[in-house]
């Protein structure tokens, strides 16, 4: 009895590893970013009105970014709870061996998981979680605040970064923009000055990687696809922007981006989705 239980705490703890170095970089960039704006450069000097604006944009920022988090976690995009038995008879569905189960079309059984995932789209490493069917809308979210804050921090830090790159030779900019802890290591730079480079580069970087997430995903939320449909070119979802804004997002997909507790219950159940041919039988 002691030794499955042993598994399982391992198995759980696995799957929570990246979730906590994700949380403990994101700790990191933030004490740094803090160092930075307390005693190194810090951002150019704002007025009380601009100072006002900065803090209602940022603070507007962090409670989407984080409530979509939250969301994301907290929905289980899996089988798990969900009645299969039956459902699948005479449809064509694919049977699980892992799971020990039928599984509707668009679900997919995910190795690090260990578990069937309705509507799977992937696997997100960073979280430690599968994008399905009951988060793909908070993680859609998450891609746009992600971008919106790292770019707004970067935009803050711009100007003092710039001001410290000019007063050196370019070898030396192009040594701290790409390589800050060597330069920190080798006493080039201050703790203040590898501070500023380093937050600065994590927070563009991050905005980059988080706007490229963002524009794919929204590629295919537009044609009403998963990453793995995309990969194999299939279309046998895809009815329509609205119908596919809807499917993902709700009948307030507008509303949503804008606040993660808005309530716009999806209109399916992650197993059945109409299909191309569904629609053409009955226009027929």
């Amino acid at each position: 009895m002691g030794q499955p239980r042993a598994v399982g705490n391992a198995e759980a703890a696995s799957a929570r590893l990246p979730l906590v170095l994700t949380a403990l970089w994101a700790a990191a960039v933030g004490l740094e970013l803090a160092y930075v704006l307390v005693l190194g450069p810090g951002p150019p000097p704002l007025g009380p009105l601009a100072r006002t604006l900065q803090l209602a944009l940022a603070t507007f920022q962090l409670l989407n970014l984080l409530g979509n988090v939250g969301l994301f976690l907290r929905s289980d995009p899996s089988i798990r709870g969900v009645m299969l038995a039956g459902r699948g008879l005479g449809q064509g569905w694919a049977y699980c061996y892992q799971c020990q189960s039928q599984v509707p079309p668009r679900s997919g059984h995910c190795s690090a998981c260990r578990i069937c995932i309705l509507r799977r789209d992937h696997h997100c490493r960073l979280l430690g979680r599968c994008v399905g069917f009951h988060n793909y809308r908070p993680f859609l979210c998450l891609l746009l605040h992600a971008a919106g804050v790292l770019l707004h921090v970067s935009v803050l830090l711009g100007p003092a970064l710039s001001a410290l790159l000019r007063a050196h030779t370019p070898l030396h900019t192009a040594a701290l923009l790409l390589l800050p802890w060597l330069m920190l290591l080798t006493g080039r730079v201050s703790l203040a000055q590898f501070a500023l480079a380093f937050v600065t580069d994590t927070c563009v970087a991050g905005a980059l990687l988080c706007g490229a997430g963002l524009l794919f995903h929204g590629m295919l939320l537009l044609r009403g696809q998963t990453t793995w449909e995309w990969a194999r070119g299939q279309h046998s979802y895809d009815l329509g922007l609205s119908h596919n804004l809807q499917v993902a997002l709700g009948p307030r997909w507008v509303l949503v981006w804008l606040w993660p507790f808005l309530a716009s219950p999806l209109p399916g159940d992650g197993i059945t989705f109409q299909t191309t041919a569904d629609v053409g039988l009955m226009a027929s």
